[in-house]
């Protein structure tokens, strides 16, 4: 019974017109709480967390880039996700999401890398390494960027989409390279402090900005890749009819 249920939500969420129509008050429902969650969580990690004992003030750079590397890894996953259901089921919101979240997440990408260089300089010394954790990060953001030079490489938008659906598929090895790089290899980069099985290696008063940092971070990414999502959906249906009426009504 549960089992039927799921599959008629599955197929009536995979229905353009009711996403389109129901998007608007879920986007709407990220934007608010990711929003003031990320800014709380920022503010607070950078004026009210107390410095690091080792690192002092500059450790205050992780409330941006751990989200933003999160996000960077959950983006190309979720993708790849996608990518199977758009491979398998050819449902063309899965391949509407592919190419909406797909740029978002290169600038959390992009964001990950910048923020990490801005700290590995007083850390390290220097901007960057050819460390294997920013190495495997970097092919991330050329993952990110070939799916987007996919898309617009190729007229047909059912073609293009499921070309990107492949390279999500494909280049989502790479993850679990990035995560696991720092206990595989001898790397500069610090180990897990959050995710050990034993117990988070931070203080709370530094750990709860952190976590609440990193769930607005990515009620934010749900956020705009809704948006993203919608705008892909007008571009590919322009020519349906249900967009036309939709359309004819607004006026």
């Amino acid at each position: 019974m549960a089992k039927s249920a799921f599959m008629r939500w599955f197929h009536r969420f995979g229905s353009l017109p009711y996403f389109y129509g129901v998007s608007v008050p879920i986007a709407r429902a990220l934007a608010v709480p990711g929003v003031l969650l990320a800014a709380w969580g920022v503010f607070a990690g950078l004026v009210l967390a107390p410095a690091d004992y080792q690192q002092g003030d500059a450790f205050r750079i992780i409330y941006i880039h751990v989200p933003s590397a999160w996000l960077s890894m959950f983006g190309y996953t979720s993708m790849a996700v996608a990518g199977v259901v758009a491979l398998v089921w050819r449902l063309k919101l899965a391949e509407i999401y592919i190419v909406a979240a797909a740029p978002i997440g290169a600038s959390f990408t992009f964001l990950a890398l910048a923020t990490g260089s801005i700290w590995g300089k007083p850390m390290w010394g220097t901007w960057w390494v050819w460390d294997a954790r920013l190495t495997s990060e970097l092919i991330l953001l050329f993952l990110y960027l070939g799916v987007i030079a996919l898309h617009n490489a190729i007229e047909s938008p059912r073609t293009a989409a499921r070309a990107c659906a492949l390279l999500s598929v494909v280049g989502v090895i790479n993850v679990p390279i990035i995560h696991y790089s720092v206990e595989w290899w001898n790397t500069l980069h610090q180990g897990p402090t959050i995710t050990r099985f034993d117990r988070p290696a931070m203080d709370l008063d530094m750990l709860w900005p952190l976590l609440s940092a990193a769930l607005g971070f990515t009620l934010i990414f749900g956020w705009l890749t809704l948006w993203g999502m919608r705008v892909q959906l007008l571009w590919r249906e322009r020519r349906s009819r249900w967009v036309g009426r939709m359309l004819e009504n607004s006026r």
